[in-house]
């Protein structure tokens, strides 16, 4: 938070046996999501520049900085890479691969050339993929050349509706992924547009692309790569959590805002081709991933851009801390709880001012700066980033996990949980709160406690030798009441520990919560976890089950210690569970999540 530890090794943790009085981080393995891709930025034209200004000897130190693992390396493992210029170019004029004189055209892609990305952009691409070999690329253009759009400029217009413009257009892109496997980066992924509803970009390259050209582009590209690069896959859309408000005002009059664009697209037979959906963070928040893997669980989700500052304040450290915190939450934890697959910022490095750019973001920040005096200060999207790619490796799989804090910022601890392809456990873990916060972490049999401090991030990585098969029973269509109401029993039972069930008053004997599974079940053990609100579990309490609803038998009683309540049983079947509190406190009880195991 102030940069007074970095990312570096501390003592390790020490497991044991037993339960804890803190909040507790209860780690599921055997509940897995999205497999990762990798974390990582973009090498832009500036990015390129500014490393380029380094001496030799402190470029590369740079570079392995970024990609390698060892010392204080971060493992870089994925980049997202302009194809032509961006808002983030140190030339004195936006290009692309294809530039004709106005007024000109050039079907025949006779122009064509990457040349430009051989003197800085080709070499720190090949030098990153030889220290990390794992390192995934995907492609973007901000603009197709301006002889395919209408108003002949890379600064927005569109492309001219004309099938031989989308096929051009489609030819060009696979020109550039057949270039730069020649010049020996490979590319993994590809959009076909940044941001395609960004129709007035800020004096640098955009295009307007409204749903039906992105799908008539991807229909001529898609057999394209099949045939020349079967190994490049295909994203959709590259752009916000939800259409930003000013993209929905400067829509054409009479045209639709297509609010649902990334929906609209996997909709259209285009789809066919279309692996999965970028996403950036400029308007909306990562909920929105969830939505649309939900509606389209065969097709994944990519998150791919988003920098600036977030500090309140204009001091480096406020900076850095507000930076720091809100990538934290949103996109090292928010995004990857909501099955992103990669987490990318934007530049990989910047200078002091943030730039050099050529319009666009006056605010965003990289990973590295360069400083003025030819040193290189790591900020605050480094470290974010850092937290993820040096512990979850490429293959990683999101195991289930319990956490308590929001994106939205509620104070509490969040975290995010993986399994490695080498067996270990990688749980990453912030403070969202300005005070130092403990709590503990449960992997099977095995925990452990940790004082986290204020705003901090943290990851902790577990070995193969710690296991668990806890056995936990889905709750799927349970449902839940209570007496007082308090703030929504469903909250109990909806597998998110981040919201509860309260009683909205001090505890006192007869309040209950009762939970209908939907069905009957057999279950040996009951977890009743009262969350991140430390004082909020029951004094003293009665664990009833029912098959009808009618018939009630007491399974358990007993005193509570702390927020996480574990009830083992002899195996027991029933449908209706009800908790009730045989005790008083000041304090209210909740029910953050309550679990059933076999």
């Amino acid at each position: 938070m102030d940069r007074s530890e970095l990312l570096h090794e501390r003592a390790p943790v020490a497991l044991r046996t037993g339960a804890s009085t803190q909040p507790t981080i209860v780690v599921n393995p055997e509940w897995t999501y999205q497999r990762m891709d990798g974390f990582g930025a973009a090498i832009t034209d500036s990015s390129a520049s500014v490393l380029y200004r380094l001496a030799p000897g402190a470029r590369d130190e740079a570079v392995r900085q970024l990609f390698g693992l060892e010392k204080n390396g971060i493992g870089v493992s994925f980049l997202r890479q302009p194809i032509g210029s961006s808002d983030f170019t140190a030339a004195a004029e936006h290009y692309t691969y294809d530039d004709v004189p106005a007024g000109q055209t050039d079907f025949g892609l006779r122009r064509f050339s990457v040349d430009h990305d051989r003197a800085q952009i080709l070499p720190l691409l090949r030098q990153a993929r030889k220290i990390n070999p794992q390192l995934r690329i995907l492609g973007t253009p901000w603009s197709p050349p301006a002889w395919m759009k209408s108003g002949d400029s890379l600064v927005g217009g569109r492309l001219k509706d004309d099938p031989a413009i989308y096929d051009a257009y489609a030819r060009y892109l696979v020109k550039f992924v057949q270039a730069y496997a020649a010049a020996g980066v490979p590319i993994d992924y590809l959009t076909v547009q940044n941001e395609p509803q960004n129709r007035k970009p800020g004096g640098y390259p955009g295009t307007d692309m409204p749903v039906r050209q992105e799908a008539a582009v991807i229909e001529r590209l898609g057999p394209l790569l099949k045939k020349v690069s079967p190994r490049t896959k295909i994203l959709g859309y590259d752009h916000n959590w939800q259409t930003h408000p000013g993209d929905v005002a400067s829509t054409p009059a009479g045209e639709d805002p297509e609010t649902d664009y990334p929906y609209r697209l996997l909709d259209t037979p285009a789809a066919k081709w279309i692996a999965g959906t970028a996403y950036h963070c400029y308007s909306g928040d990562p909920s929105a991933q969830t939505a649309l893997h939900d509606a389209y669980p065969e097709k994944g989700v990519w998150f791919t851009e988003c920098s600036g500052s977030h500090g309140v304040g204009d001091t480096d450290e406020q900076i850095f801390r507000g930076t720091l915190t809100w990538h934290a939450r949103t996109l090292a934890i928010g995004v990857t709880r909501n099955w992103g697959k990669s987490v990318v910022n934007w530049n990989i490095a910047l200078d002091s001012t943030g730039g050099p750019h050529l319009g666009g973001c006056a605010t965003c920040t990289g990973l590295l700066t360069v400083l003025p005096d030819g040193t290189v200060r790591p900020d605050a999207e480094f470290f974010t980033i850092g937290h993820l790619s040096k512990f979850v490796r490429p293959g990683a799989v999101r195991i289930a996990s319990t956490s308590f804090g929001t994106t939205g910022w509620n104070g509490q601890i969040m975290d995010v949980a993986f399994r490695n392809p080498d067996g270990s456990t990688a749980i990453v873990v912030h403070n969202e709160n300005d005070d130092p916060r403990t709590f503990a972490v449960a992997l099977g049999s095995r925990i452990f406690e940790y004082t986290l401090p204020g705003g901090a991030l943290a990851t902790f990585v577990l070995p193969r030798s710690v296991d668990a098969r806890p056995g936990e029973i889905p709750l799927t269509g349970a449902t839940a009441l209570a007496s007082p109401p308090g703030e929504g029993a469903p909250l109990a039972v909806d597998g998110d520990a981040a919201t509860r069930w309260s009683s909205g008053a001090a505890q006192a004997p007869g309040q209950y919560l009762q939970v209908d599974l939907g069905a009957t079940r057999v279950f040996r053990k009951v977890a009743i976890d009262s969350g991140g609100n430390l004082g909020d579990y029951a004094r003293a309490w009665q664990l009833a089950v029912s098959r009808d609803g009618v018939t009630w038998t007491t399974a358990a009683s007993g005193t509570g210690t702390g927020q996480l309540t574990t009830v083992d049983l002899r195996p027991t079947r029933a449908r209706y569970l009800r908790i009730t509190s045989t005790g008083s406190s000041t304090s209210w009880w909740s029910v953050a999540d309550l679990r059933l195991y076999r």
